[in-house]
């Protein structure tokens, strides 16, 4: 990717009436990504590292990557276009033949489901953390009435 890019990290979720509210940032802003109910329930397994009685979807797709010596490297979430945001799921696979870089477009929901599984480093595009409102101040207030919001 030619844009500059932020780090960030999941700094909470919470659950909402049209699904669960992400919020992701850093210490200068946070901003929220709306997922469905089930996603972010997943997302927080993966954050907390709870054991599952069985493999989910995002399991799934881990344990293959991981038989084709494919590793997450990073997730970016690149733009906001009509109230949608989008995000690349960046993947490196190195083998006897050689290293490869592959970027792959994806949902942010499954890209951070992926990212917290793995462990790997979220970033956003500077365009968009400029853009994005400052949720900051709802989270910690959110946190603080309810300690629900936690990561």
């Amino acid at each position: 990717m030619k844009n500059e890019v932020v780090p960030v990290q999941i700094r909470g979720l919470l659950p909402a009436n049209s699904g669960c509210a992400i919020f992701v940032g850093n210490e200068e802003k946070v901003f929220v990504i709306q997922v469905e109910h089930n996603l972010g329930a997943v997302i927080q397994m993966f954050l907390r590292d709870q054991p599952k009685e069985r493999p989910l979807t995002h399991d799934l797709m881990v344990h293959v990557l991981r038989g084709f010596g494919i590793t997450v490297e990073r997730v970016v979430i690149t733009e906001l276009r009509n109230s949608t945001y989008f995000a690349r799921l960046i993947l490196k696979q190195d083998n006897e033949l050689g290293k490869k870089i592959v970027e792959i477009d994806a949902r942010p929901s499954d890209c951070l489901a992926l990212a917290a599984a793995h462990k790997r480093p979220v970033y956003v595009t500077k365009d968009l953390f400029e853009q994005v409102e400052d949720m900051t101040e709802y989270l910690d207030k959110l946190t603080e009435s309810s300690g629900e919001a936690e990561a």
